[in-house]
């Protein structure tokens, strides 16, 4: 019995034949093709960039990366393909990259499949791309451009907007300075024209959740080294009625950082540096929001920003509404994406969608040290009768938008 015991141990350990080997694979693979179903057509997707030119950063920070958006958005192709296959869909991502000064509406011309677009550009191109008779069927996502008119009067029918608007920051801010009780606003605004769409969407929010700006100073830093002045430099406009912060309003990350320890009073600097708003950020953890960074840092080599997030997300949203409609036929995608009733993750706690009156993603939005999340907006007690998420940026009365006019909310 013992020797008969071993022998069959010594069977089931000996290597298996070339043949029988060959079998059991070709089984295995049988049983894989039958479980997956054969791709069909991929389902295109575009990426249209206008690169645009940016000052040197100060304080030897890191430049903003000239491929940011753009691996956003592979990385959302990735993720849609492994979901996808599963029932069959396949996407492909052809990426386009336009040069400052060339004409963005010839590049669009030239792309073949165009009914979804992530377009990374700055408003004008935007609205010069959703206005082209051509574009009337095609879907733009935008990630790059967070001015609150395109979500206001300058709305269009085909344009979604992923990336939070000016709006959308700036209430996220004040909902956190309400809440604190930090309710005396000095803003510091620098010359270029992001600086004042800032700053007044600031004051808007400010307006909107009882927060008052006491004091308003304007800094144009041309013509010196802040680096080497702000000492001096900043007590000036810094000084002023009482308040609780400091704001600053500067896009461009021109002089914003140098405020810090730097004010006429010991106060929070806040706004576009210091403590600032934000889609998405390194800090970002919560909501297996992890799993995501550890994704893109591996695919690109460096931590995930903002429009990487959204160019991400715009890709994602797509494959979600391919999946949903399981279909990769354009019109029944569109269709989906495009529904009032459509709902997306987007690692940020809570389903994401598109709001029927404007075309804007309602979502979270952090309050971003550069070491941590101090908060995530909406702020607890801002209440509203549909979704707290419509306490950030323009509510429904509020806009002035009509391109979406009929569509349910």
């Amino acid at each position: 019995m013992a020797a008969s015991g071993a022998r069959r141990d010594a069977l089931s350990r000996r290597p298996l034949s070339a043949g029988l080997f060959g079998a059991a694979l070709l089984a295995c693979s049988g049983l894989a093709e039958a479980a997956t179903p054969a791709l069909g057509p991929p389902l295109a997707i575009h990426y249209l960039e206008r690169r645009v030119e940016r000052p040197a950063p100060l304080n030897n920070e890191d430049p903003i990366p000239d491929d940011e958006g753009a691996r956003g958005a592979e990385l959302g192709l990735k993720d849609s393909s492994a979901t996808g296959r599963f029932i069959g869909l396949g996407f492909s991502l052809a990426t386009k990259v336009v040069a400052p000064g060339d004409d963005i509406r010839a590049a669009f011309r030239e792309l073949a499949n165009r009914t979804f677009v992530v377009l990374n550009a700055p408003s004008a191109d935007v609205l010069a791309l959703a206005d082209l008779p051509e574009a009337q069927g095609s879907v733009f996502l935008n990630i790059g451009a967070p001015d609150t008119r395109l979500r206001d009067a300058d709305c269009r029918k085909n344009l979604l907007h992923v990336l939070p608007s000016r709006a959308m920051l700036t209430d996220a801010l004040v909902q956190f300075l309400a809440f604190k009780r930090w309710s005396r606003i000095l803003l510091v605004a620098g010359p270029a024209p992001g600086d004042a769409l800032y700053a007044e969407a600031l004051k808007r929010s400010a307006k909107k959740f009882g927060a008052r700006i006491v004091a308003e100073a304007a800094y144009d830093p041309k013509g010196g080294d802040v680096r080497d002045t702000a000492l001096r430099e900043f007590a000036i406009p810094t000084r002023g009625a009482e308040h609780d912060v400091v704001a600053v309003a500067d896009e461009a990350g021109e002089f914003g950082a140098s405020l810090n320890y730097n004010t006429a009073t010991p106060r929070p600097v806040v706004g576009t540096q210091g403590l600032s708003s934000a889609a998405w950020g390194r800090p970002v953890e919560a909501w297996a929001a992890v799993q995501l960074q550890g994704r893109f840092r591996k695919l690109a080599g460096r931590a995930m920003r903002p429009v990487d997030w959204a160019g991400w997300m715009a890709v994602h949203a797509i494959g979600e509404a391919a999946v949903k409609a399981r279909s990769s036929d354009p019109a029944a995608v569109r269709a989906t994406l495009t529904a009032a009733t459509f709902e997306v993750g987007g690692f940020k706690g809570r389903p994401l969608s598109f709001r029927a009156w404007d075309g804007q993603l309602r979502q979270p939005v952090f309050l971003l040290w550069p070491g941590a999340v101090t908060a995530t907006a909406p702020i607890e007690g801002f209440l509203h009768h549909r979704t707290e998420l419509d306490t950030l940026g323009l509510d429904e009365p509020e806009s002035a938008c009509r391109a979406f006019a009929g569509r349910s909310p």
